[in-house]
């Protein structure tokens, strides 16, 4: 069987699975499967460890598929690379001991393109990134170091800027559907 987060989930975060529809951070009803109309958005917190890295990849997945972007689509897999290196990077490099990241996923189809933006935000101050455009370019012989490279060449945009509402900082990459 293939994304099923729910079962690494307790009964209180599936509750808080629930998409802010309305824009304002008003928790509104699940989403329902459906095609890019208007705004979609999903917000929710993870622990940061790989062990909340992984369901907040899968739950993207699961998400951009409910939204009308099926499994094995080349943006699907796209989307969800962006967010694995994204949360891989907040669990790795953002870790402040008992506390997690914030993981933000918004899909518009207006004005076309469609653009999917995926944010992640850690408490983690002292470690500044690199602007766009400014990577350095990994040690071919490393093992590492590939992860906004990687996010730079599958987004039409990315970015960084300090935590909104607190310590930390919010990195964010936006990607277009052709």
């Amino acid at each position: 069987m293939r994304h099923h987060w729910s079962r690494y989930a307790t009964r209180g975060i599936v509750r808080a699975m629930k998409s802010n529809l309305d824009g304002f951070g008003n928790t509104c009803q699940q989403a329902s499967v459906q095609t890019y109309s208007g705004t979609l958005s999903l917000a929710m917190r993870f622990t940061s460890t790989p062990r909340g890295a992984r369901p907040a990849r899968r739950l993207v997945g699961v998400r951009l598929h409910e939204w009308g972007m099926p499994y094995g689509s080349g943006p699907h897999e796209a989307v969800v690379l962006i967010t694995a290196e994204l949360t891989a990077n907040a669990v790795r490099h953002g870790h402040v001991p008992g506390r997690g990241f914030h993981l933000a996923l918004r899909g518009t189809a207006e004005p076309c393109p469609v653009v999917v933006r995926v944010e992640v935000s850690d408490t983690r101050t002292e470690r500044q990134l690199p602007r766009p455009g400014g990577l350095p370019q990994p040690d071919p012989q490393s093992t590492g170091g590939r992860g906004l490279v990687l996010v730079e060449g599958l987004a039409a945009r990315w970015g960084w800027r300090p935590r909104a509402g607190g310590p930390g900082k919010t990195v964010w990459a936006e990607y277009e559907i052709p």
